[in-house]
């Protein structure tokens, strides 16, 4: 590998950390959020009809897979199921269009939606505990397939 090659992967791989960061930052800090107000996160939510076990659902996919992608540990996973549900999110809760604040959610949804879409292809990179795993010589070949 020549140094210029290494100097691009390096790059490569700091900047896929810096973007992993960024995306999993709203996930960990909304559903950290959501968790430490949990009642009134739960009677807002039934407002609009959303249950009690819909919530802790909401709020472990927003930990459980913001962590995987900051932590760059099955962060394609991760990232496939943040991107789903921010679709969803726009979708279900921000198409009052008449309304620029509600447009503005929506298209932000939808840019994270695509930036989730992007890393799902990416992967990690080499700044992850994906990284270590692809290296466990105990990892059935399919298996390794699909998760990486």
């Amino acid at each position: 590998m020549t140094q210029i090659s290494k100097i691009k992967a390096g790059l490569t791989n700091a900047v896929l950390l810096a973007g992993r960061l960024l995306l999993a930052l709203i996930f960990v800090h909304e559903g950290t959020t959501l968790a430490m107000h949990f009642t009134g996160t739960v009677q807002a939510m039934a407002v609009v009809g959303i249950s009690a076990p819909m919530v802790v659902g909401v709020i472990a996919l927003q930990l459980g897979a913001g962590l995987a992608l900051a932590l760059g540990i099955l962060a394609r996973i991760g990232a496939i199921l943040l991107g789903l549900f921010c679709l969803a999110t726009a979708t279900l809760f921000h198409m009052d269009f008449s309304s620029q604040n509600e447009l503005l959610h929506f298209e932000k949804d939808l840019a994270i939606a695509g930036g989730m879409l992007v890393l799902s292809i990416a992967g990690s990179g080499s700044f992850s505990l994906d990284r270590l795993l692809r290296q466990l010589p105990s990892l059935p070949s399919p298996l390794r397939r699909i998760l990486f």
